[in-house]
């Protein structure tokens, strides 16, 4: 039997839908490319004690290959455990919070059903669904894709930009993707302001913004998609859709001032303050380092392995591929935003904590 977002725990909606930072989750690898068990949990630990409001795992920055090498299950496995641990700690507190907990799913769907299953019985709440595999497939053939493994998992959906393999994907596709019950969010990363549109538009005309929570994916443009409020006019009638929180790769560095980023934008009432929406270039220039956009994202999750390497976090900058690896200059481009935009790392918060992530 499937899970349905209507069987979450208390609350749990309501957070995803008043939104938070989720960090795509790394992999933490030794020199030989085997799991590093020890700084898997550490990196989760990390991500849960600087606020985030959950964990996306198995997904790009986990590195797709894990399937391959059968760790997407006990990669999972790490980070629900310290999840679960996590919300022990919490259970005295005030207002106890239950991380969200996002997994992977890609491929045809016999794959993405499979992977939704192994993903419910590790107790993730829903899948992050690559529509990649489906490149040259009709819209009926994905909305019918979706819909299976709707089924089995809520789904939360991706838009993952098409020059790094995604799917172009109409306001079409999207109003019949937000229309499946079961979907609680989408991932919106086009890295395109029109197909950004074309999903508020779907969600929209499907009657779905009060259900469907819209996290931004959109590395170039995180401050402004969270600040903007996108009115659009439907039936006669305007109605505003916001983008509430984030679910980014980018967000797997430098967490805990990306947490107390996303905190500030939603707390935003009336006029924007000048100082908080000129981050919008600040933060877009870290991301082209970390992502390396000079070089097309070849060293995308290397430069995410720097920074955390760079902190204590991770023992190296391994990646599955061995292939993968820093590109020239991208070293230098991290030293240098590093220097320039300090107030958006958190060095010294992880240099307090590391000690006991890694206990």
């Amino acid at each position: 039997m499937g899970l349905r977002w209507q069987d979450w725990p208390d609350g749990l909606a309501a957070r995803l839908r008043g939104g938070c930072a989720i960090p795509a989750h790394p992999l933490a690898l030794h020199a030989d490319r085997t799991l590093d068990a020890r700084r898997q949990r550490a990196l989760s630990r990390y991500y849960l004690d600087a606020g985030a409001g959950g964990l996306a795992v198995g997904v790009h920055t986990t590195q797709f290959a894990i399937r391959y090498r059968g760790l997407y299950e006990p990669v999972l496995r790490i980070a629900a455990e310290a999840a679960s641990a996590h919300a022990s700690a919490e259970a005295a507190a005030a207002q106890p919070r239950t991380p969200i907990l996002v997994a992977g799913a890609i491929g045809r769907t016999a794959q993405a059903v499979a992977e939704a299953r192994v993903a419910r019985g590790l107790g993730y709440h829903a899948v992050l669904l690559s529509l990649a595999a489906w490149k040259g497939a009709s819209e009926d053939e994905i909305v019918a894709h979706c819909a299976a493994v709707a089924v089995e998992m809520p789904l939360f959906g991706f838009y993952l930009q098409p020059a790094v393999g995604g799917v172009a994907l109409p306001a079409s596709f999207w109003r019949r993707f937000a229309a499946i019950d079961n979907v609680v969010a989408i991932k919106i990363a086009p890295f395109n302001r029109y197909a950004t549109l074309d999903v508020l538009r779907g969600v929209l005309e499907a009657g779905a913004a009060d259900r469907i929570a819209l996290y931004t994916g959109n590395d170039d443009h995180i401050v402004a998609d969270l600040l903007t409020p996108f009115t659009l006019a439907h039936g006669g009638h305007a109605t505003t859709l916001r983008i509430v929180g984030g679910l980014l790769g980018h967000w797997s560095v430098w967490t805990r001032a990306a947490v107390e980023l996303q905190a500030r934008c939603r707390a935003v009432a009336g006029d924007i303050p000048a100082d908080l929406l000129a981050l919008d270039a600040a933060v877009t220039e870290m991301n082209a380092a970390v992502f390396d956009v000079a070089h097309d994202f070849h060293g995308v999750i290397a430069g995410c392995h720097e920074v955390l390497h760079r902190q204590g976090l991770l023992e190296g900058i391994w990646c599955l591929d061995e292939h993968e690896a820093l590109s020239p200059g991208q070293a230098d481009l991290l030293t240098a935003v590093v220097e320039r935009y300090p107030q958006l790392t958190d060095d010294a918060f992880v240099r307090d904590n590391l000690h006991r992530w890694l206990s």
